[in-house]
């Protein structure tokens, strides 16, 4: 894995269950910290939506507006903003050192933050995504791009040798044994 630190938050989120999705995604993801910019007083109470206690493994910041936003120095904010000019993210070359902020739900970030991103990024779909879902393929593309994972078999089938373990056998892998 590479070096440097990144981080992960939502301005404005209103939805408890979705800023605990996003802290237990940055917490499986292994962020530096996780963070929310003017979210609504309910969305900040996630004791029931925030099972993996994420704020007890990773630094959570809850800052009122982004005048009160504080980063490390060299961190650089990247949008994850569905707009003309951003960038499509199998494409987006990930910074070593960021912090990655998505819009609240039925919205879009603020034209405030868009300014203070150094680049914008959209996840190429037909309209827009839950914004804990978003969090979880923009963090999965990071972990991709510093090479997190292995790549995928050049075959399009699987040899017996190869398939997964699974817990239940399905009709297939009965019909190929006999």
């Amino acid at each position: 894995m590479a070096r440097g630190y990144f981080g992960i938050g939502v301005e404005n989120i209103s939805k408890s269950y979705n800023l605990g999705a996003v802290l237990r995604t940055a917490h499986a993801f292994d962020a530096s910290f996780a963070f929310s910019v003017g979210a609504h007083p309910r969305a900040l109470d996630m004791r029931v939506t925030d099972t993996s206690r994420s704020h007890t493994h990773l630094p959570y910041y809850a800052w009122e507006s982004l005048s009160d936003m504080s980063l490390p120095k060299g961190c650089e904010l990247i949008g994850i903003e569905l707009t003309d000019d951003a960038v499509d993210l199998p494409s987006f070359r990930h910074g070593l050192n960021c912090a990655y902020i998505l819009g609240p739900e039925k919205g879009a970030l603020s034209q405030e933050a868009r300014e203070m991103c150094s680049a914008l990024v959209y996840i190429p779909t037909k309209f827009c995504l839950n914004v804990s879902l978003a969090a979880a393929l923009t963090l999965y593309d990071r972990a991709l791009c510093f090479g997190g994972y292995t790549g995928r078999p050049l075959a399009s089938h699987r040899t017996p040798r190869q398939r997964p373990k699974k817990s239940s056998v399905d009709a297939a892998d009965i019909a190929q044994r006999s």
